[in-house]
């Protein structure tokens, strides 16, 4: 499998876990949106015409994936372990795997609908500078998380 494909399941996991602290979920995010804002109205150099468009799809856009991925799929990893697997009837891993296509239809459904959102707004060599900017972003996060966990 190739980085690009991997990364976002790292990601995922890594973010998972890093929110799984209930009385510091909401401050880590909000720390961590803030400074993906600035990383991305730095990297984008909007105009004020395009950044007063562009923010309030964008939030929309992260709140409803971040309630899909983190809401969700926590509901269907805990289902997971290794334990559980084991102990679910065919049945009920059917609907488990229903479930988690109808998730990732869901977020897919929700890409398309940004980007087209998107391209009412910013121009296309932007946009593409902003999926390239939040990979480097997360990029920057994962390592920033690797570091912290090999100092403790």
């Amino acid at each position: 499998m190739k980085i690009k494909n991997i990364l976002p399941i790292i990601l995922f996991l890594v973010s998972f876990s890093f929110y799984a602290q209930s009385n510091k979920t909401d401050e880590k995010r909000e720390k961590i949106k803030a400074y993906k804002v600035s990383f991305l109205t730095t990297e984008l150099e909007l105009t004020s015409t395009e950044a007063e468009k562009f923010w309030p799809i964008y939030n929309s856009y992260d709140d409803k994936q971040y309630e899909l991925r983190h809401e969700k799929m926590k509901t269907y990893l805990k289902k997971l372990d290794d334990d559980n697997i084991s102990s679910l009837s065919e049945k009920e891993a059917s609907t488990l795997l229903s479930q988690i296509e109808c998730t990732d239809k869901e977020l897919y459904l929700l890409r398309v609908k940004y980007n087209s959102d998107l391209k009412k707004v910013l121009s296309a060599k932007k946009i593409l500078k902003l999926k390239k900017s939040e990979d480097d972003f997360n990029r920057k996060l994962l390592k920033q998380y690797r570091d912290k966990a090999a100092k403790d």
